[in-house]
């Protein structure tokens, strides 16, 4: 037996084990996802390779009519078409179990993230279950394409920052574009109209996408930056960088004697330099947006806290800090309430998180 034949054996043999046991995939690719998130947080040189691994697998999907016809030419044999849908349902299931513990773990699930990340847990159940993935996903062409295209965004948005240590602006900026540029067969298939503004309409649409995605960020978590400890309090410790007794609600005098303290340790494990921001919100309507400057570093994560004194003159009702990236993604969201009298006993807010070492933040 000749080594091409011997190699195609193997391989065909391999891929009937792996459709005999279908969830040793999506038990791999969860391992692997969850293996990154962990390793990352110490810059480990093998989160990055898993990573660049599930960006590589994504060339077969893109040059797969490329790549087949190649493979017939050097090695005289074409690859049957069951065993490329099978492929290409193990790279979904694989890409998309790889990025759910980075999601799950980063999710502000009392708000709109929680959509999204419920949409990536949707999908990844259909990749193994395969009546729902060929019999339904699979012969809607257009549906198989934006399921394809929103699967590749997730895993650019993981993958991008362990890998080429972009920030997550940056990150998002780069996966958008690449899931719009790839959204467009899927848009031709919806467009069955035969007229001179076909292509006119799919320009627009291409662009009308492209602008929902970047209006929905704020729905969308970061997925290598997340909150270790928050806490909102009437207290700050500046030698010690740590603050008071966590807040849930206080009365009107309180706020005005002392003013608030808001404190977010942010884990930014990648080793860069990036802008968030403390958003104050007051029944919905934002008030001030006061910028941080973080750096993250291998066993470093960021404290930084913002001081606000000068408060509405109806300062009454529900009160949010949102924690927003420089994309205006969210990180986390801080919540208190404000009384007319004065409040109950303090309830600790703040989370359980390792001691940091780290620069002097900005205060306000």
């Amino acid at each position: 037996m000749t080594l091409i034949a011997r190699w195609k054996t193997q391989l065909l043999s391999l891929f009937a084990l792996l459709q005999r046991h279908p969830g040793l995939v999506a038990i791999f690719g969860f391992a692997s996802g969850l293996a990154s998130f962990l390793l990352v947080e110490r810059q480990a040189e093998l989160a990055q390779g898993l990573a660049t691994v599930m960006l590589v697998s994504w060339l077969w999907l893109i040059l797969e009519n490329t790549l087949r016809t190649q493979i017939a030419r050097w090695f005289g044999f074409e690859l049957p078409p069951p065993l490329l849908r099978y492929a290409t349902q193990m790279i979904h299931q694989e890409s998309l179990f790889f990025v759910l513990p980075f999601f799950f773990i980063t999710t502000t699930w009392n708000s709109g993230q929680a959509l999204f990340s419920s949409v990536l847990a949707i999908a990844a159940l259909v990749s193994i279950i395969d009546p729902l993935y060929y019999k339904w996903l699979a012969p809607r062409r257009w549906l198989f394409l934006a399921y394809h295209t929103l699967t590749l965004f997730a895993v650019m948005l993981t993958a991008l920052p362990i890998i080429l240590k972009l920030t997550t602006p940056q990150s998002y900026q780069l996966a958008l574009a690449t899931a719009v540029i790839l959204s467009v067969p899927s848009l031709i298939g919806i467009i069955t109209v035969q007229r001179w503004w076909r292509g006119v309409l799919l320009i627009g649409l291409t662009l009308a996408l492209g602008a929902t995605g970047w209006l929905a960020r704020f729905w969308v978590p970061p997925a290598t930056l997340w909150l270790t400890e928050v806490a909102v309090s009437q207290e700050f410790n500046d030698r010690n960088r740590s603050p008071g007794a966590g807040l849930k609600q206080l009365g009107i005098a309180q706020l005005r004697a002392q003013g608030l303290y808001a404190y977010t340790a942010i884990s930014a494990p990648r080793g860069l330099n990036e802008r968030i921001y403390h958003v104050w919100r007051h029944n919905g309507e934002e008030v001030e947006r006061i910028a941080l400057d973080i750096s993250g570093g291998r066993k470093e994560g960021y404290r930084a806290w913002t001081h606000k004194q000068n408060f509405p003159s109806d300062a009454l009702g529900n009160w949010q800090i949102q924690v927003l990236t420089e994309a205006g993604q969210m990180i986390g969201v801080l919540r208190f309430r404000v009384l007319e009298s004065a409040a109950a006993p303090a309830a600790d807010l703040s989370g359980q998180a390792e001691s940091l070492s780290l620069p002097q933040p900005k205060n306000q």
